[in-house]
């Protein structure tokens, strides 16, 4: 581990600018069905997904019906490989695996379903006209993971060893075409040496429902609408504010309703949660935590196409509330008193504007966020602090699919508010991202995250063949406030403040190479070092490497 943490130092001195990786593009998109025959044709758009997603195991390609979707179809909402309705992304198989729609397999050649076994699987026809079906998916992951100082030597462990095996089954019964229900099963193994957070209820889980939905749909008033209640995964949000949290054996779920509609250039969503309570680690004990809610409502308006630089554009502007209410450790915050913290609850009310899309060979992402609300401290006797907070972040990305290697080459940029702990009285200037942001946005080894933060880097990705991808990204990191903590994931808060001197924090560099080896198969390396500057050192953080090693399998 020496020799890593050398070598990563060179990178610090040296080449360290080239070694830049996280795309805003989500590399499954080698696979873009076009439209199905059966559906209303969708329009065309020449958008790369600005969403960064790990890479989804593909389907074999000689199996697929050319001109399916596999997705409901969203019109000029496509974009994205379908990530732009709000769904997540679907190539073949989606984050969410309910988003899928296999339909186009009933009138499928039986010599293009039989390329694939798992055909048989995708759509089962239940009566003589094909009203009721059903469609069975799966998958198995099995994930390690080293850290030589986790949480930045705060983890109370060394040379970390995690092996993580993830075992999900699901079963999606469509009623017609306006009802459909989907359970899907959740069992998680986890093993290894030196080892912290397995009592989380993350990354050990006994046999239980991790989704179970009913969904309602139709057209009504021009739109495609539907209403979607139970156990389900969320993903109409910035990737800067929510994410599946698929880093550990447990996905996040949430146990409510949506309610969405998509016309033909605007769509709606409205949503409130509460955060499924995974901490009862027996067979189907998972119940619902009232510690924990989302709530609010997402739109996004396709805006006029244009040509730019003889190339097609489209660019989404998406206006947003989200509602957070929460207490425990996520919702402390740091007290006058170095390493203290104050306990409560807290409501952050996130009102954003996103505008993102393609113009030309360029995918651009900014998102502007202001956060009020309220701090509420648990002690009796001390008063109710308003919260003010921000964040900005954007990313722009050149993509070139005509040259060798298909590269992107780009810079992300983000800037999320912080405080003072020093004032005890006045309003909470420290950004709250409480359900977990994506862990590819930033920082894999979540020693930081999006509190109290700016970071700057650029990004690169190249598709080496078209099963073989490599992205890389640089971020150099600051305190937003020196008057504020240095934050980590899971709700850490550093005791480092009054000896920490200056603002800059350190610098992460990341690389990602994944290969779909064969159909439904991908393994993926992820390295991640965390060098740090002089002041964080000097204070008792210590560098180190992650190297997260991740074999997927997917029907």
């Amino acid at each position: 581990m020496r020799n890593v943490t050398h070598c990563l130092r060179r990178w610090k001195s040296g080449s360290l600018a080239l070694s830049v990786a996280l795309s805003g593009t989500a590399w499954a998109s080698e696979h873009k069905p076009a439209t199905s025959a059966r559906a209303v044709p969708a329009a065309v758009t020449p958008l790369a997904p600005v969403v960064p997603v790990p890479v989804l195991p593909l389907p074999d390609k000689a199996a697929l019906v050319k001109g399916a979707l596999y997705h409901p179809d969203w019109k000029i909402f496509n974009a994205g490989n379908n990530a732009a309705s709000g769904f997540g992304v679907v190539n073949g198989y989606g984050q969410a695996r309910w988003a899928e729609d296999w339909s186009a397999l009933a009138d499928a050649p039986q010599t293009v379903r039989k390329n694939d076994w798992f055909n048989r699987l995708k759509y089962v026809r239940l009566n003589d006209t094909g009203s009721i079906w059903m469609s069975f998916s799966g998958e198995e992951r099995l994930r390690y993971i080293f850290e030589n100082q986790p949480m930045q030597g705060q983890a109370g462990k060394t040379n970390s060893s995690r092996v993580l095996l993830r075992n999900q089954y699901g079963a999606d019964l469509h009623l017609g075409e306006h009802v459909r229900a989907y359970a899907e099963f959740l069992y998680g193994v986890a093993g290894g040496s030196n080892t912290y957070g397995y009592q989380t209820g993350v990354q050990r889980e006994s046999l239980d429902l991790q989704q179970g939905i009913l969904e309602v749909k139709g057209r009504l008033l021009g739109a495609q609408m539907g209403v979607i209640g139970g156990r389900q995964i969320f993903l109409d949000a910035p990737v800067s504010m929510q994410s599946p949290r698929d880093l550990t054996n447990v996905q996040q779920t949430w146990d409510g309703f949506r309610g969405y509609a998509v016309w033909n250039r605007f769509r709606i969503d409205l949503f409130d949660f509460m955060q499924t309570n995974k901490l009862p680690q027996k067979v189907f004990a998972d119940g619902t935590s009232y510690n924990a809610r989302l709530y609010g409502a997402y739109t996004s308006t396709a805006l006029p196409s244009f040509q730019f630089m003889g190339q097609k554009s489209q660019m989404f502007a998406d206006v947003f509330f989200l509602g957070y209410l929460y207490n425990g450790t996520a919702a402390s915050i740091p007290t006058a008193a170095v390493g203290g913290t104050q306990k409560g609850s807290t409501r952050r009310d996130n009102v954003g504007l996103r505008l993102w899309g393609n113009i030309g060979r360029f995918s651009t992402n900014l998102t502007g966020i202001f956060q009020g609300g309220e701090f509420r401290p648990t002690q009796s006797g001390q008063s109710t602090r308003a919260v003010r907070a921000y964040a900005v972040n954007g990313s722009i990305t050149y993509t070139r699919p005509d040259w060798a290697g298909k590269p992107g080459f780009g810079v992300q940029g983000d800037l999320f508010s912080g405080g003072s702990d020093r004032n005890q009285n006045g309003a909470v200037g420290t950004f709250a991202t409480p359900f977990v942001p994506l862990p590819y946005y930033n920082d894999l080894s979540l020693s930081l995250t999006s509190q109290n933060l700016i970071g700057i880097g650029p990004i690169a990705n190249f598709t080496i063949r078209p099963t073989l991808h490599l992205k890389m990204h640089t971020p150099f990191f600051w305190r937003a406030s020196t008057q504020d903590a240095v934050y980590g994931g899971n709700g850490k808060i550093y005791s480092w403040r009054d000896n920490l001197r200056g603002g800059f924090t350190g610098v992460m560099p990341y690389t990602q190479l994944s290969w779909n080896f064969a159909p439904h198969w991908a393994w993926t390396h992820d390295i991640e070092g965390i060098l740090l500057s002089r002041g964080m050192r000097n204070v008792g953080a210590k560098e180190g490497a992650l190297y997260m090693q991740t074999l997927e399998f997917k029907f």
